[in-house]
């Protein structure tokens, strides 16, 4: 033992070498790097020999020989993990930035409640993360109280303009809804949301809680190295004044310069001290309505004043013990559970986490649910949505032994309902560029809360008066002259956002779980529900692990911590694989907060994939 004090005390001491030492005289030491490191190196060698001498004439008994573990055959290439679990007593926040995040932390330490401390989140993002989110965009919110159990939904949802119908767009010269632009503008839902959200659940002043993200816009945030990525990446189909703000000189603001948008915040601080009446009745309605007009939209100044948002019934599902609750249609929600219900007929956990045949289920389960959300998830105040028999189990049951193990389906027709109506809107695949926020607090009220922009930069459009970035949801409409989901006036969009939260038996809060992704905000929620309650993995852990995302077709794409051997398997059978590497925002970006239902322990987890940030305390 004492060489090998001996030999660490000298590698230690050699790691300091860079700190230029002085000589006993206080000159600085004229040895140079390579001089040093062959010292150090030829001691090193002495220490060595000399242990090996002392270890020939030692009596000891040799020591036993480590014989390696036989390797364990796997599915998942897996690199460790990214971030911690983070966990706390009081209080937890997860949201799609860490000046979010913070500020929500602050709201919850000075006595504000779970929904304070949302509201106070998503005015940040609205600002930092400005291409994805934003007070031109619309929300959803699932919130449990504490001190009754009880769970309701908000949908702060846009409709479309009074202008809006087929024969609008048929004039027009247009066989589809445009993915940007004006003609893909429904009114934002956002604030109106925040507003509701507030009155009902909020406990703190409703002006100060969008504080942080004012001071941000108008005095500016650092930009960072993703942001600067992504407004390159997305950034191509904005207006001028979008450019000048986002891509000024054709390129990104550089990374810790400080980006501001002070007609933004002018904007926030109307909504912080007039509400709902200030951007949908006041001078902000005038100007996004004139400014719409003008680009051809159809969107008017009383499409704006005749907004509200709708406090709705949320759907509820058993699986894995919990009870899983999730937004009605307009949203894909109603798919989630479906998933869920028929995963129930698959022996998932004996395929195990990640294998060819797991994978494979999943992902031809999912062509089921999509097929019938493409079909009917539509707005249920405009249009016949058959929820009950979507999610009945029987049909579920029958639907999922559709799944033929040994070749990918590169069609699935809708369950029932005629199959001619079931295309749906090209702009659904691949676009999603949300933010996820989620709250617990220390009364033990939790909020799960997504807003969205749509695609990135949404429109494109952004009026220099306000600051406000419009949306893209209209874009989801559809022209197929039958659909559910055809465009009309004052009709909602098909939505992806797809909040969640979970109960436990006995109807305690368990956790939230939300995600960017658009279309793969189903797929990717199924994937970590299984990894935290099937395969035990930690939140972060559930996060972390590498995932699939099934699109149109065959196509699918997913990363490349799984195993070659699993990705060979899924091409024989047909699936058409992008294998990615890295952590991107191809699969998303997940939050959650989960409760320990024996200790009461918070541990909230954020996806490493995007921006996203987790504090506990």
């Amino acid at each position: 033992m004492t060489g090998s004090g001996q030999l660490f005390m000298l590698l230690d001491t050699s790691v300091y070498t860079a700190r230029e030492p002085t000589s006993l005289f206080g000159e600085p030491n004229v040895l140079k790097t390579p001089t040093r490191l062959l010292i150090t190196l030829s001691a090193l060698a002495l220490v060595l020999a000399s242990c090996e001498e002392a270890q020939l004439e030692s009596n000891d008994a040799e020591l036993p020989q480590v014989v390696a573990a036989p390797e364990t055959p796997a599915s998942t290439k897996y690199a460790s993990q990214n971030r911690p679990d983070v966990r706390g007593r009081i209080g937890a926040v997860s949201a799609g930035h860490p000046l979010a995040a913070q500020a929500g932390l602050r709201v919850l330490q000075s006595g504000g409640n779970a929904t304070d401390a949302v509201i106070a989140m998503a005015g940040v993002l609205a600002v930092v993360r400005p291409h994805m989110n934003g007070i031109g965009g619309d929300a959803f919110g699932i919130f449990y109280d504490g001190e009754t159990g009880e769970v309701a939904a908000l949908n702060a949802s846009g409709r479309a303009g009074a202008l809006a119908t087929p024969e609008f767009f048929a004039a027009a010269g247009l066989d589809q809804i445009p993915g940007a632009g004006p003609l893909s503008v429904s009114v934002p839902g956002a604030v109106a949301g925040w507003v509701d959200a507030h009155e009902r659940y909020g406990s703190m002043d409703f002006a100060d809680l969008l504080e942080t993200g004012i001071d941000y816009a108008r005095n500016g945030f650092a930009v960072s190295t993703r942001l600067a990525q992504d407004f390159e990446e997305q950034g191509a189909n904005l207006n001028q004044a979008g450019l000048d703000l986002y891509l000024p000189n054709a390129a990104a603001p550089p990374v810790g310069s400080l980006l501001r948008n002070p007609a933004l915040a002018d904007s926030l601080q109307i909504v912080a001290t007039e509400g709902k009446e200030g951007f949908y009745q006041g001078d902000i309605a005038k100007r996004l309505s004139a400014f719409i007009t003008e680009q051809g939209g159809y969107l008017r100044p009383e499409d704006f004043a005749n907004h509200t948002s709708n406090w709705v019934t949320p759907l509820r599902g058993d699986y894995l013990d919990h009870e899983f609750i999730v937004m009605p249609p307009n949203t894909q929600g109603v798919t989630q559970l479906a998933l869920f219900a028929m995963a129930k007929s698959h022996d998932l956990k004996q395929q195990g986490q990640n294998t060819a045949d797991y994978l494979h289920t999943l992902i031809e389960l999912k062509k089921l649910a999509f097929a019938d959300r493409d079909r009917w998830v539509a707005d249920p105040e405009m249009a016949p949505v058959p929820v009950p028999q979507l999610l009945d189990s029987d049909y579920l049951r029958q639907r999922a032994l559709a799944v033929d193990m040994a070749v990918a389906a590169v069609e699935v027709a809708p369950g029932f309902g005629e199959v001619a109506a079931a295309a749906p809107n090209g702009s659904r695949s691949d676009a999603g560029d949300t933010v996820y926020i989620t709250a617990v607090d220390q009364w033990g009220n939790a909020v799960s809360w997504i807003q969205s922009n749509f695609a990135g930069f949404g429109s494109g459009l952004l009026d220099e008066a306000t600051g406000i970035l419009l949306h893209n949801r209209g874009a989801l409409f559809t022209l197929e002259t039958g659909h559910p989901n055809q465009v009309a006036p004052g009709k909602r969009p098909y939505h992806t956002l797809s909040p969640m939260m979970a109960l436990y038996p006995n109807g305690q809060f368990a956790f939230t779980l939300g995600t960017p992704g658009g279309d793969s905000q189903t797929q990717t929620i199924i994937q970590i529900t299984q990894n935290l309650l099937m395969f035990d993995m930690t939140p972060q852990q559930a996060l972390e692990a590498p995932r699939f995302r099934s699109q149109t077709g065959n196509r699918l794409a997913i990363e490349n911590r799984i195993t070659e051997a699993v990705l060979a398997e899924l091409r024989s059978r047909g699936h058409e694989l992008n294998v990615i590497e890295g952590w991107t925002a191809t699969f998303g970006g997940a939050q959650m907060i989960h409760r320990d239902p024996a200790t009461g322990v918070l541990t909230a987890a954020a996806d490493p994939r995007r921006e996203a940030y987790a504090i506990a305390y």
